[in-house]
């Protein structure tokens, strides 16, 4: 039995100690806003926080994250940051086809979170592993912006 809090809500999952913490959220929990991409860690799209910080969890044992916190973009609604990120990216009309956004906009909670006023290259440096292949990221650079002067 492998016990971790996901957002705010201790669970306990009867899982293989291998299974991608993604394939744990998704399946066994039934949250499906974090999305499958690459299985390479490479493209962000399966992007969740785990004590605050960014991980890529089609790589990430769920094992490695026992008696974690671990936030899913379901569980950034919740979060003041989170909300206004995903209000500037409505605001920003930022998703086309949308299957990188769970990625990109749990990227761009973690960074605000560290920091409050991001430069254009500290942005550009953060979400550098979060591939949106619509090519919205003059759109993804702006919603920071616009959520980071109303976290101000």
């Amino acid at each position: 039995m492998i016990n971790l809090t996901v957002n705010g809500r201790a669970v306990s999952m009867d899982a293989d100690p291998d299974m991608p913490l993604l394939w744990a959220v998704r399946e066994e929990l039934q949250l499906t806003g974090s999305k499958f991409g690459c299985g390479a860690a490479q493209c962000g799209a399966c992007t969740m926080h785990v004590a605050g910080a960014p991980v890529r969890a089609c790589l990430t044992p769920i094992s490695s994250v026992a008696g974690a916190q671990v936030t899913t973009i379901e569980g950034i609604a919740t979060d003041p940051v989170g909300q206004v990120v995903q209000a500037a990216w409505v605001a920003q009309d930022v998703a086309q086809c949308g299957y990188c956004q769970s990625g990109q906009v749990m990227a761009a909670v973690a960074l605000l979170k560290g920091n409050k006023k991001p430069t254009d290259a500290q942005i550009d440096e953060a979400m550098a592993g979060n591939i949106c292949r619509c090519g919205t990221y003059a759109r993804i650079r702006a919603a920071i912006h616009t959520a980071a002067a109303q976290l101000a």
